[in-house]
């Protein structure tokens, strides 16, 4: 168990350095040149070629790439990710720092929606299989995931704000403001663990430790609960550990759709800035935040679960 976590945690090392690598190697790969683009949006009036150069020589450009790829991962380890092209004032970790604490409030209120709505609605829909409720949650399962989030939100935006005036349509400032984008990013999720729920209960149901429960003659629904939709969730533990980095960085759409002052919001402004600095940093995180949330629920799994043990 232990000679498991190890490997894992060091696979993970290995993953995340390669992730910094792949981030460094991406944004490098972009045509335009850094200091031009710098000049650019600083408005300066003449770009010259001294000009370039000066900027090049400030950045550390004019260094060999594995050298700028060292030393811009010894800047991360110290979370010194340069100044933002746009505001030299302000530094990326700083702009970083303002904007994640709302994606996170509104990640969070997503999950909690999702958990809410998708495990009793996946329960019922096993233990009622084929019948008219499970029927139609799937017509609306299949509704909502071929619609992308922006359609869900602008649709939202157009019944619960325009035409029932329930809630203001855009920004952030209180607790109304958060509900529809909330909404609109976990109402993909819904119905994808649904669908993973029922499934997984169905399968469960054929397994010889239900037969054996109803032969002991405990109560079918204490069967359901404790029995089936454990096992069901427990099988589901790294997909919703998953959804965690997911939600995280599929806000970037919707906090634009709602004004959301989120770190998804920001990331869009800085590509149609070209602030490379901060497009680094969230390219860089997400993958970090995959990586760290796959081993954490991996790690959890193959402890919650004796089946997975005994493979390892």
């Amino acid at each position: 168990m232990i000679v498991y976590i190890i490997k894992r945690i060091l696979v993970s090392i290995l993953l995340i350095f390669a992730v910094t690598f792949i981030c460094f190697v991406f944004i490098n790969m972009i045509p335009s040149d850094p200091a031009e683009v710098v000049l650019r949006v600083r408005q300066t009036p003449i770009i010259t070629e001294e000009a370039i150069k000066e900027v090049t020589q400030a950045l550390g450009l004019d260094d060999p790439y594995f050298i700028r790829y060292l030393k811009w991962l010894r800047n991360c380890l110290r979370l010194d990710f340069g100044v933002s092209y746009i505001n030299p004032s302000r530094t990326v970790w700083g702009e970083f720092t303002r904007t994640l604490p709302d994606t996170i409030l509104l990640a969070l209120s997503s999950l909690i929606i999702v958990i809410i709505v998708s495990i009793p609605t996946g329960f019922f829909c096993a233990i009622f299989k084929d019948s008219l409720f499970d029927r139609v949650v799937r017509i609306l399962v299949f509704a909502t995931t071929s619609m992308p989030a922006y359609v869900v939100g602008l649709l939202l935006m157009w019944l619960i704000s325009y035409r029932l005036k329930l809630l203001p349509t855009s920004g952030s400032g209180g607790f109304r403001h958060i509900i529809m984008p909330s909404i609109t990013i976990a109402m993909t999720y819904i119905s994808t663990y649904i669908r993973l729920i029922r499934n997984n209960m169905l399968e469960n149901m054929k397994e010889d430790y239900v037969v054996y429960a109803k032969v002991r003659g405990l109560n079918p629904w204490r069967i359901s609960i404790f029995h089936i939709l454990k096992n069901s969730l427990q099988s589901c533990m790294v997909a919703i550990g998953m959804s965690i980095p997911q939600l995280i960085s599929g806000t970037m759409v919707v906090e634009n759709v709602f004004a959301w002052p989120g770190l998804g919001k920001l990331c869009i402004a800085s590509i149609f800035n070209r602030d490379y600095p901060i497009i680094q940093l969230y390219i860089l995180f997400v993958g970090i935040l995959f990586v760290l949330f796959n081993l954490i629920f991996d790690i959890l799994q193959h402890l919650a679960d004796p089946r997975i043990r005994s493979l390892s």
